[in-house]
Order: structure tokens, then sequence, then C-alpha cells
């Protein structure tokens, strides 16, 4: 179930998780390897590199909200304890700043 949702995301992503992928996918940033909409447990993630134990999550205007923060916290805690670090960027980060959010990742990665 928590598969075929997961699915259905990477077939209909927003515009901010295409834009994105197209610099994560394939190695095409500093070689690493990303996923997007993997599922962790009890969450999908938007974007995950196994390999660094990374993970980057979107956050629409609804994480914003008391409960969208609480549950973005809930859901963090629950990431790190299985040994990911989480990194969050709101959607008009990307949007306004996309050289500054690939250069986040690239410090999580150790590379920048």
């Amino acid at each position: 179930m928590k598969h075929d949702f997961a699915r259905r995301l990477r077939r209909e992503p927003t515009d901010v998780e295409r834009k994105l992928w197209l610099a994560l996918r394939a190695r095409r940033f500093h070689r690493a390897k990303f996923r997007r909409q993997q599922p962790i447990g009890a969450y999908i993630v938007d974007f995950v590199s196994f390999e660094a134990g990374l993970v980057v999550e979107l956050d629409g205007d609804q994480h914003g909200s008391e409960d969208g923060l609480a549950y973005d916290a809930k859901r963090t805690q629950a990431l790190e304890r299985d040994g990911f670090r989480v990194l969050r960027f709101p959607n008009h980060e990307v949007n306004q700043n996309f050289d500054g959010v690939l250069e986040a990742i690239a410090r999580a990665l150790g590379i920048g």
C-alpha cells in the first residue's frame, strides 16, 4: 500500500520536486546516489541518499501550520533515530535560492 502511494508520488511530482530531482538524479550531483519518494519506516521521504544517510524534504505551505510543524518534528526524530540526517527546505526556497539549497545539500554530503 505504502509502496503504491510512493509510486504515485513519483509519477506526479510537484514542480519543486521535479526541479530538485533533475539536479539530484542519476548521480549528477557530486556523484551521490539519490532516490525520490522512498518509503523509510512509517514515512515516505522526498529524497534520500542511503550512501550518505541523508534525507532531503521539501515543505509546502501545509508544513507551516502548528500541526504541520509538530508532524515534521516527529518525522525528523524518527528518521534521525534510524540514522539519517534530515534537511528541510520550504518550496519557496527551492524556487528563490536554488543554488543555496544545492550548496546546503553538498555541505551535508561533506562536499562543500
